[in-house]
């Protein structure tokens, strides 16, 4: 699977760690932060792994309805495309 990450704009600078995430985008001046899921997240995008296999690990380590975990991960990464945080 092709890593979704790939293509990140060079203008972010991410600091992420387990508590959460703070994204720069130098070109536009903006600062967003995420949360500590957000940024578990966004680090097992860094990694490659695919939107399943991260809702899927979310839902063993919450005991969530892996459907709706699934649905959650699809929409949070809907929201960094639309804001400019990752590659479309």
């Amino acid at each position: 699977m092709e890593n979704p990450m790939n293509g990140q704009n060079s203008s972010l600078h991410i600091i992420a760690d387990s508590d959460g995430a703070a994204i720069l985008d130098v070109e536009r001046g903006l600062i967003s932060t995420l949360n500590a899921t957000g940024s578990f997240i966004w680090q097992s995008l860094k990694r490659g792994e695919s939107p399943s296999e991260i809702a899927a690990s979310l839902a063993k380590q919450t005991g969530e309805d892996p459907l709706v975990v699934e649905r959650d991960v699809e929409a949070f990464i809907d929201d960094l495309k639309h804001r400019n945080l990752m590659p479309q």
